[in-house]
């Protein structure tokens, strides 16, 4: 076995390169997503380590030291970060010239060719879903018989080795957990709607929805949700406990957790044995049983995409929902007393000034306990990409998403909307959210009843109007 080392390489101060969610930026509040995508490979790669630079706020020079002992160097790259990952991979060459360097993510998967061309240090690409191929070149399989791969030749010749079929048997997989204590510290990792500290995995890979912007199901994990057995989450879970038993709540990071209802409820279930507080995605149109199934069995919050409050839109996306299911679903929530983390999506295709109006209207209204705004952000592979490419939406100085300083810029520009008016509406949606009398009441309630959640919330609240300087002077 190769001696591996699985990176998540330092970048922008503050980057969640490996979001679990679907973009890869600086946020209004400082986050960080675990390297779930890096830890599972990890996880079968004997004595192999992983590195997770920005949420342990290490530098090169302890990356460099580890390097000059590797044969195998895995890094985690993404579209906003690739030019930064690369200047990565140059210095680990010069620091150890043996060592071999691939590259995984989204941003490789659908452009092997032109990553490997724009990326001279990198010695191949492992695309789509990478947990065996990865396995496989650590073991030192001749590259030519590994599937999945684009890599260079002797004569520095790009060669693409055939697809590696998905992943259907997802129990086959080992727990993640046996490297996040292995490697990682978990008080580095905040989401500011998630007790602290949390811990994510999946539970499945693929999304059945066909939401036009929505990265992983178009580029890695597919449209077909494969999914691990309730006894065997239940497992890694008890797992869990035992070996971080300050965690407070665990949260499920598969696309859409609730696509499978009656597992998401036999879930439930398991969960509700052992004792524990735990959120997941959802799409808002879970029904009211289920709800009060998940609630009875410690589901303390949703993360809900609703992206828009404009049904024309939805229907743009391919969102497949219906903006009076939505708000139905919320009353539900809020009448069984579960917490909604929404997001929302400034931008999209139909978007005017009219729309962006009525969105946040609509978000007022439903009144989610906490909220996301983010810029559409056509990334390759997606469907939005290809039609923002095809109607001249998106501007190549804009094709990373993200500023100089890893911050989400507006990419997308419309005959009657400007780059200008879609990003300052970001700023706009946060203010008529949150400065409103009863939302402020029900934040300083809540920081009144708990400490933890005061410091918390005045924490957050230093690093959203730092946020809001920055992008006013972007």
């Amino acid at each position: 076995m190769m001696k591996t080392l699985f990176l998540q390489p330092p970048s922008f101060d503050g980057f969640d390169g490996g979001a679990g969610s679907r973009y890869q930026a600086k946020r209004e509040i400082k986050s960080f997503w675990y390297p779930t995508w890096l830890a599972q490979p990890a996880a079968m790669v004997e004595g192999s380590r992983l590195i997770d630079a920005p949420p342990a706020r290490m530098g090169m020079e302890p990356i460099l030291e580890d390097v000059r002992n590797r044969d195998l160097v895995i890094m985690h790259t993404s579209t906003p970060s690739f030019a930064s990952d690369v200047r990565v991979a140059q210095m680990l060459k010069e620091a150890n010239p043996k060592v071999k360097i691939g590259m995984v993510g989204a941003k490789v998967a659908v452009q092997p060719e032109e990553s490997l061309l724009n990326a001279p240090p990198v010695d191949f690409v492992a695309r789509n879903e990478f947990d065996f191929t990865i396995k496989e070149m650590a073991e030192g399989r001749e590259w030519k018989d590994v599937d999945g791969i684009s890599w260079r030749d002797a004569d520095g010749k790009i060669v693409h080795n055939r697809d590696r079929a998905m992943i259907e048997d997802m129990d086959s997989l080992p727990f993640v957990t046996e490297v996040y204590k292995r490697d990682l510290k978990i008080e580095d990792y905040f989401i500011g709607y998630l007790m602290h500290p949390y811990i994510s995995i999946y539970t499945g890979r693929g999304c059945k929805s066909r939401c036009t912007f929505c990265l992983w199901p178009q580029t890695v994990g597919g449209h077909h949700y494969r999914t691990r057995s309730p006894e065997h989450v239940a497992a890694e879970i008890r797992l869990a406990k035992q070996y971080f038993p300050q965690v407070k709540e665990f949260f499920f990071d598969d696309d859409t957790f609730t696509d499978d209802l009656p597992r998401a409820e036999a879930i439930a279930r398991e969960l509700g044995k052992l004792g524990v507080t735990w959120s997941c995605n959802a799409k808002a149109n879970v029904p009211r049983k289920t709800l009060e199934v998940l609630k009875a069995n410690g589901l303390r919050l949703l993360l809900v995409g609703y992206e828009s409050g404009n049904q024309q839109i939805l229907h743009n996306i391919k969102k497949g929902m219906r903006v009076e299911t939505a708000r139905e679903f919320t009353k539900n929530c809020h009448e069984l007393g579960i917490k909604i983390h929404g997001t929302f999506i400034l931008g999209l295709p139909g978007e005017t000034k009219e729309t962006i109006q009525e969105t946040i209207r609509f978000a007022t209204e439903i009144n989610p306990h906490t909220l996301q705004v983010s810029l559409a952000a056509p990334y390759p592979g997606t469907f939005l990409h290809q039609q923002a490419t095809e109607n001249g939406w998106l501007d190549e100085k804009n094709a990373e998403l993200i500023d100089d300083n890893g911050v989400q810029i507006a990419p997308l520009h419309y005959p009657h909307l400007s780059h200008t008016e879609i990003f300052q509406s970001v700023e706009e949606f946060y203010r008529k959210f949150y400065f409103r009398a009863p939302k402020i009441a029900s934040i300083l309630n809540e920081m009144v009843r708990s400490p933890q959640m005061m410091k918390r919330r005045l924490r957050e609240g230093v690093e959203f109007f730092q946020f809001l300087r920055e992008r006013r002077a972007a």
